[in-house]
């Protein structure tokens, strides 16, 4: 018997008036940790946004209490990108990388250039009892135009708003790139256009287990923002994206045959509707020697509503299987479900962490898939 949906980020508690934009992902040891922004006055974007977890110890029964693992009082911290290192040489138990974002300006002003938003990273080499003290990596991933430039800073441009992901980042287990950190992320560039035409996808990366980080090819679309991404067979990557322009109410798959370096193919995906919302993309197995993909999303082009899941089993190329998760009526349908990430729990279940009810609160929801 299915298990039921259970709360673990309820708005107005354990100090926090909204918790907004999931993330989640299994330890090797079977915990999940649950991450997301506590935002302490309402539930704006910008202003006094804590970094927040939780853990589980029993595949998502019950969750621990609140762990605030960055705070910069009344500034934000968001956009939580976990993702473990399975292959770090010093640590066979596993890396936890959080890399987030922090800004000191809306996402409106630092579009005018009058602000800027910086990247950041913490470990844990303890399953996220402990975490390091948090570095700025902003320089390696960033093009900022101006806070930033300096005599060691050789490559300035002029991007200007900046997120990771949401949801989790990856990490490539197989093949030429075995052991890279592959984190999907978007920036704006010059001035404000029109339904967020200055808007690119992108991404960035680790090949040395953190120490350093290198930008890849932003996307051509325009408008293309929230990215989410999944390894493929034969060194390949792919990045579902969502549209900001919102002309077509479709996902945005971009593939790359160098591990999210460079992207070879984007296209608008018919399958995928939504309603311009983030969605999320996981690896789950491999059948005949291709990737098995699952993709979550509010499959609804109109409003946030229809929580889905597909299913793949052509690399990203079809998606036959779908798997409802959770919608309402036509009366209440606006912003019934939103962000989501999706985690493997086994080879037939599926875990995942989604926004509900008007943003009032983050639940958990396992599933067999298969």
């Amino acid at each position: 018997m299915a298990q039921e949906k259970v709360t673990v980020f309820q708005s107005g508690q354990e100090g926090h008036a909204s918790y907004r934009i999931p993330a989640i992902i299994q330890l090797p040891n079977g915990d999940l940790l649950a991450f997301a922004e506590g935002r302490v006055q309402g539930s704006a974007d910008f202003g006094d946004i804590n970094l927040v977890m939780k853990r589980s110890q029993d595949r998502g029964q019950t969750w621990s209490s609140l762990h605030t693992l960055v705070d910069y009082n009344d500034l934000q911290a968001g956009n939580p990108a976990p993702v473990v290192d399975l292959l770090h040489p010093n640590y066979p138990e596993g890396v936890i990388f959080l890399f987030y974002n922090t800004g000191n300006n809306s996402e409106a002003e630092v579009r005018k250039n009058k602000g800027l938003r910086e990247v950041w990273v913490i470990q844990s080499v303890d399953l996220g009892k402990s975490w390091s003290s948090p570095e700025n990596i902003t320089q390696q991933v960033h093009k900022p135009n101006y806070a930033l430039a300096n005599s060691n800073y050789t490559n300035p441009s002029d991007w200007r708003s900046y997120a990771n992901t949401p949801g989790h980042a990856v990490q490539i287990t197989e093949g030429k790139f075995k052991g890279r950190l592959f984190v999907p992320a978007n920036h704006s560039e010059g001035d404000p256009q029109e339904n967020f035409r200055e808007y690119r996808a992108h991404g960035f990366y680790s090949d040395d287990h953190g120490k350093s980080y290198q930008l890849a090819e932003s996307l051509k679309f325009p408008g293309s923002n929230e990215a989410t991404a999944a390894p493929l067979s034969q060194n390949r990557l792919l990045m579902s994206v969502r549209n900001q322009e919102g002309t077509v109410r479709q996902r945005i798959l971009a593939y790359s045959s160098d591990g999210g370096a460079t992207w070879e193919e984007e296209y608008f995906e018919p399958e995928l509707p939504d309603p311009v919302c983030q969605g999320s993309l996981l690896s789950i197995g491999i059948e005949k020697g291709k990737t098995l993909l699952a993709h979550a999303n509010a499959a609804d082009p109109q409003d946030r509503n229809h929580l889905t899941v597909k299913i793949s089993r052509d690399e990203g190329k079809t998606w036959p299987q779908s798997i409802p998760i959770d919608s309402t009526s036509e009366s209440k349908k606006s912003s019934w479900t939103a962000y989501s990430d999706l985690v493997l729990l086994d080879r037939d279940t599926l875990g995942i962490l989604y926004e509900r009810d008007n943003y009032q609160e983050i639940v958990f929801y396992p599933f067999r898939w298969n």
